[in-house]
């Protein structure tokens, strides 16, 4: 069984588990080996930094941390034993993951969660990849995240044209 850690800032006494998203924000989880760059594979990440991205500013929620993952070839160490799905349910709550690279059963999984999964060939800092985010979300965003501003209630949903009498 994985174990999974969750670091994050407390501000005050009372503190949930997993803190409430802020109106109007954009949850986004970023796989990373040092907490500076997005340079990981999502099987292989042992951190995941949690940012909650607004238009103007962004703000560190938590880092999650997994002792137990995948090689970067996406092999398992003990053969049977499942890291995706624990991953999967810490993130829950994310609306964003960005990633080097994810296989397609875990990005199904993701989806299913109704997490949108996006993969960077390329490493990037955390940094570069929040102000891609904020652009995105200032200028005219892609449908595809149009839908996932919907469903998180930070951009208002397309009106119905179906009768709802």
């Amino acid at each position: 069984m994985s174990s999974v850690r969750r670091l994050s800032l407390v501000t005050d006494e009372v503190h949930a588990p997993t803190p409430e998203r802020q109106a109007g924000a954009l949850r986004v989880a970023i796989a990373t080996h040092d907490m500076k760059n997005l340079n990981a594979h999502f099987g292989s990440a042992r951190r995941f930094a949690v940012y909650e991205v607004m238009r103007e500013e962004w703000n560190l929620v938590e880092a999650v941390v997994f002792d137990d993952v995948s090689d970067e070839s996406g092999k398992h160490r003990t053969e049977g034993d499942d890291r995706i799905t624990p991953k999967v349910e810490a993130l829950k709550g994310c609306h964003l993951l960005f990633c080097r690279a994810i296989g397609g059963p875990s990005a199904a999984k993701l989806v299913s969660a109704k997490i949108h999964p996006i993969k960077l060939p390329q490493p990037q800092t955390i940094q570069e990849v929040l102000l891609r985010t904020q652009m995105m979300l200032r200028t005219c965003p892609p449908p595809w995240l149009r839908k996932v501003l919907a469903q998180a209630g930070v951009a208002e949903q397309k009106p119905s044209f179906e009768d709802e009498s």
